[in-house]
C-alpha cells in the first residue's frame, strides 16, 4: 500500500509536554490527539500505549525516551514531543525541549509544582524555548477551589522566577484522563483540552523558519528499513532537504558523504523537508552502524566539528538548587549539544569567577551564540551553559 502524501496547507508548529514525573504528560499527549480528531475531525487519535510503547516504559510506567505525535487544530499542524519527567532521563528531555517552538507545562493540581517542574522550566529557558502554556492536570481530584488558585499562583511565580511572563501565561485547568476517556464533567475533560489547543493557537506565534540557509538536521534516531536502507530522523534546524540532494554526516565519527533518496514526516511522503519539521531522511548506501544519534546531517562543506570552543557558563546558585561547593581540577561535567552529550573536564580554575573547561572524547558541531545545557556528573548540583549577559563563570577556551 502506497503512503499518503503530506499536504503542507497550514503553519507547522513544534510543541511538547514538560513537567514532573507522573503529572500526566503522556496522558495529556494522548488526549490532545483524541480531542483534535473528534472535535475537528483532523489527524488520528494515539492511545497512551502507542506513545509509551517501549517494553521498559510499559514495565516501569514512565516515559524514558521522547515520543513524537501529530495533531491539527483548525489553524495549524502540530508536531508534539512528549518528554520524560523522571530526573534520570533529563538528557532526553533536553533533546525534546530544544526542538520546541512552545512548551506545555503539565502540573498536577493535586500536588503543585515539584522538583522536575522547576528544573524543566529552567532547562526550557536555557535551551531557548520561547513560550510556555500551562495545563493544571488532575483538577478532578481537587475539591477546594482555593487550593487550585494557590497552585496556579505558585506556577506563575515559578515561571516569573525564570524570566517567563508568569502573569500573562495562559493556564488551563482540567483532567487529561477525563478527556482521554471522553468525559467532560464540569468542563474539565474534552472542553479543557479544547481550550488548551485554542490557547496554543493564540499564545504561540507562527515561528519564523530559516529555510534560506544551508540545510542542517541534528540526528535524533536511526532506523534500518529492510529493502530500503537506513533512515535518520530529527528536526530540521535550518534549510531545505529534497530527494536527490547530496548531504554529509558530520560529528563524532569521520565525515561521510551520502545522498537523500526519500523524505517522510509522520509516515507521509514529502517532496522536501523544511526547517522546523520533524522528518525521516532515507540515505543511499549508508549502513546502520555508519551513523548514530548525536551526529548531524548537513550540506557538504557547510560546517566543521569542533573539539574546543569558547562559551559562557551560567552556574546555578545554592538558592536555585545548584552548587554550593567549588569546582575542582578534574571535575567532569556533562554537556548537551543538540542530540548528543559530551563529557568535559575542568582545568585549573582562575579566581574569582573564571573556569577553564576542556571538552573531551568526541568532536561536536557548535554554532555561535547557541544555547545548550550542561549537567554535572554528580547527581545533586545543577548547572547550565548559556549565552545571556552576566552569566558566570565564563569559560575561556579556544575554538578549533
Amino acid at each position: 500500500m502506497s503512503k499518503a502524501k503530506f499536504e503542507r496547507n497550514k503553519p507547522h508548529v513544534n510543541v511538547g509536554t514538560i513537567g514532573h514525573v507522573d503529572h500526566g504528560k503522556t496522558t495529556l499527549t494522548a488526549a490532545l490527539t483524541r480531542v483534535c480528531h473528534e472535535v475537528w475531525g483532523t489527524g488520528s487519535a494515539s492511545a497512551f500505549d502507542q506513545i509509551d510503547n517501549a517494553p521498559e516504559e510499559k514495565a516501569r510506567g514512565i516515559t524514558i525516551a521522547t515520543s513524537h505525535v501529530e495533531y491539527d487544530s483548525p489553524a495549524r499542524h502540530y508536531a508534539h514531543v512528549d518528554c520524560p519527567g523522571h530526573a534520570d532521563y533529563v538528557k532526553n528531555m533536553i533533546t525534546g525541549a530544544a526542538q520546541m517552538d512552545g512548551a506545555i507545562l503539565v502540573c498536577s493540581a493535586a500536588d503543585g509544582p515539584m522538583p522536575q517542574t522547576r528544573e524543566h522550566i529552567l532547562l526550557s529557558r536555557q535551551v531557548g524555548v520561547p513560550f510556555i502554556v500551562v495545563f493544571l492536570n488532575k483538577a478532578d481530584m481537587v475539591d477546594d477551589e482555593e487550593l487550585l488558585e494557590l497552585v496556579e499562583m505558585e506556577v506563575r511565580e515559578l515561571l516569573s522566577q525564570y524570566d517567563f511572563p508568569g502573569d500573562d501565561t495562559p493556564i488551563v485547568t482540567g483532567s487529561a484522563l477525563m478527556a482521554l476517556e471522553g468525559k467532560d464533567d464540569n468542563e474539565m475533560g474534552t472542553t479543557a483540552v479544547k481550550k488548551l489547543v485554542e490557547a496554543l493557537d493564540e499564545y504561540i506565534p507562527d515561528p519564523e523558519r530559516a529555510i534560506d540557509q544551508p540545510f542542517l538536521m541534528p540526528i535524533e534516531d536511526v532506523f534500518s528499513i529492510s529493502g530500503r536502507g537506513t533512515v535518520v530522523t530529527g528536526r530540521v534546524e535550518r534549510g531545505i532537504i529534497k530527494v536527490g540532494d547530496e548531504v554529509e554526516i558530520v560529528g563524532i565519527k569521520d565525515t561521510v558523504k551520502t545522498v537523500c533518496t526519500g523524505v517522510e514526516m509522520f509516515r507521509k511522503l514529502l517532496d522536501e523537508g523544511r526547517a522546523g519539521e520533524n522528518v525521516g531522511v532515507l540515505l543511499r548506501g549508508t549502513k546502520r552502524d555508519d551513523v548514530e544519534r548525536g551526529q548531524v546531517l548537513c550540506v557538504p562543506g557547510s560546517i566543521k566539528p569542533h573539539t574546543k570552543f569558547e562559551c559562557e557558563v551560567y552556574v546555578l546558585s545554592k538558592e536555585e538548587g545548584g552548587r554550593h561547593t567549588p569546582f575542582f581540577k578534574g571535575y567532569r561535567p556533562q554537556f548537551y549539544f543538540r542530540t548528543t552529550d559530551v563529557t568535559g573536564s575542568c582545568g585549573n580554575s582562575v579566581p574569582p569567577f573564571s573556569i577553564r573547561w576542556r571538552t573531551v572524547l568526541m568532536p561536536v558541531l557548535m554554532s555561535s551564540w547557541r544555547r545548550n545545557a550542561s549537567i554535572p556528573a554528580s547527581p545533586n548540583p545543577w548547572q547550565a551553559t548559556s549565552t545571556f549577559p552576566g552569566a558566570q563563570p565564563t569559560s575561556k577556551c579556544s575554538r578549533t
